[in-house]
């Protein structure tokens, strides 16, 4: 293999993990959150160095700040729902005959 095949396996890998962390992230919220937190608990324990504990607390994911209020929509208080679009009924105008 040239250098040059091993430097374009590299970027198209690198290119196909960070699309793969993007769409976890976006459809798996939730889920991505809970794997992150794991890898930054494995990460910041005390028998660590101090290098990859500093990952590990980087790591740490912030957490939800609910609430009334908040928006998050989340309670059954429907708190944070001002926000959202009223219903409006759907009209059909007639073309005019040109």
């Amino acid at each position: 293999m040239t250098p040059f095949l091993v430097i374009q396996a590299i970027v198209i890998g690198l290119a196909v993990i960070a699309s793969l962390i993007y769409a976890c992230r976006r459809l798996m919220p939730a889920t991505s959150q809970r794997w992150q937190a794991t890898l930054a608990d494995s990460l910041s324990m005390d028998s660590r160095p101090t290098v990859v504990r500093a990952i590990g607390k980087r790591l740490q994911p912030v957490a939800a700040a609910g609430g009334c209020g908040s928006g998050c929509g989340s309670c059954s208080t429907r708190c944070g729902s001002e926000s959202a679009a009223a219903e409006q009924p759907v009209q059909f105008l007639e073309r005019s005959g040109e």
